[in-house]
């Protein structure tokens, strides 16, 4: 079991490297007009998780921007027939495919 500081769940991950990856994915996200956005949202939410100790256990994303990119669409999809109204289910769905994605290494 890996203990830091005495807890056995904590976060590791720095400060300059969360700069780094949000601003690749703002960088990435702008210049392809937001069709990258799923794979900039995959790789910072990894990078948080693959940094995260829960009760000594690390923890591991293991989703996948192609697999975001279907459900994003799908959503978008949804939205647009629904007049906006299916916007408000979009980050509870979010959440949900993140949770899917997560587990214990």
């Amino acid at each position: 079991m890996e203990v830091k500081h005495g807890h056995s769940s904590f976060f590791d991950g720095g400060l300059l490297q969360f700069i780094g990856w949000s601003l690749i994915g703002m960088i990435i996200t702008v210049f392809t007009l937001g069709i990258c956005y799923p794979w900039a949202l995959t790789m910072i939410y990894g990078w948080k998780i693959n940094h995260t100790v829960i009760d000594g256990k690390r923890m591991s994303f293991h989703g996948s921007a192609i697999g975001l990119f279907g459900n994003w669409i799908k959503w978008l999809l949804l939205t647009i027939i629904t007049i906006g109204i299916y916007s408000f289910w979009v980050n509870i769905k979010l959440e949900d495919w993140k949770a899917k994605n997560t587990s214990f290494a």
